[in-house]
């Protein structure tokens, strides 16, 4: 996804020279096409991210469009006092964009992971979250933020996540529907979404083909769009998160307000062994999101719903 970023932004840079790339001290070989073709709109703050934010809603004050990239935990739960005081109160339009979200690090230890960030920053006012799947995903991200005036957060996977969609989407203001099922339906967010198709191919070998949905955009008309859908049966919710506070909170939170009566299983990342250390297929397995482990989980909620 990181290199889908790099790509798309680069487009829409050569024909907005207002458009600015502010980096932690990182990107390397990532982000050096950019440098090398607009440098004058690319700066490198350096080891000083909350330093980085500042100077980048004051550049957004100042008519500029800044995007502000880092590993997912250093501008988001570093930077928080600015992101909330600089950015998100004042509306300035900055973009705030995290790589290697949730366990992308996972070598690296919790100092670098993000498991915590779509809790943090939907706590924020005036602020939109994006947490696309795949590059396509990607591109309609920020061909989307691009037209806007609104604060942005993009959380991006470090890299490798295959496409997930079979046909060409062309919106992902709400969510995007995958496959067409009536045994019941599951739902996710981000990077974890090439999982949650293996294991949908493991539901459907058992004779079962519920429905499916990447959540690319995160609003309270995209949660209610999904519950809405999902209305009297039951829902799956998958994301390489904390489950406090995240995608499946967010769903549960609707569910209660819409009275839909729907049964909810969240499936996501406990606080319990998060200091483990490992590639993040690794970490994700022993976490319980193998798709054999959401695929069991899908069988156990529909046995228990009929």
């Amino acid at each position: 996804m990181r290199n889908a970023f790099a790509k798309e932004w680069l487009k829409f840079a050569l024909e907005n020279p207002k458009m600015i790339l502010i980096t932690g001290d990182l990107g390397y070989g990532v982000l050096d096409e950019i440098a090398s073709v607009v440098p004058d709109q690319y700066i490198n703050a350096g080891i000083a991210e909350q330093s980085m934010m500042s100077m980048a809603a004051g550049l957004a004050s100042e008519g500029y469009r800044p995007f502000v990239y880092s590993i997912a935990n250093f501008p988001t739960i570093r930077c928080l006092e600015q992101i909330r005081n600089d950015v998100c109160y004042m509306k300035n339009s900055v973009t705030i964009v995290s790589v290697g979200a949730g366990l992308g690090y996972g070598n690296l230890g919790y100092s670098h992971h993000a498991i915590e960030d779509i809790s943090i920053m939907r706590s924020l006012p005036n602020l939109d979250i994006y947490s696309p799947a795949d590059s396509e995903e990607v591109n309609l991200a920020i061909a989307e933020i691009i037209v806007t005036d609104t604060p942005s957060y993009l959380r991006l996977g470090k890299g490798g996540e295959p496409k997930l969609h079979s046909i060409s989407i062309s919106s992902i203001a709400m969510p995007v529907e995958i496959e067409s099922g009536i045994d019941g339906f599951v739902a996710f967010t981000g990077g974890v979404g090439a999982r949650v198709l293996d294991a949908i191919e493991i539901i459907k070998a058992n004779g079962l083909r519920p429905s499916v949905f990447s959540v690319p955009k995160l609003t309270n008309e995209s949660i209610e769009y999904l519950v809405n859908k999902a209305r009297g049966s039951f829902l799956v919710t998958v994301e390489e998160h904390s489950l406090q506070g995240g995608f499946g909170s967010w769903v549960l939170e609707a569910n209660a307000d819409s009275r839909a009566n729907i049964v909810i299983k969240r499936m996501g990342l406990g606080q319990a062994g998060i200091e483990q250390l490992g590639t993040q297929s690794y970490l994700l397995d022993k976490k319980g999101l193998s798709a054999e482990s959401i695929a069991q989980s899908f069988f156990e909620v529909q046995s228990s719903f009929q």
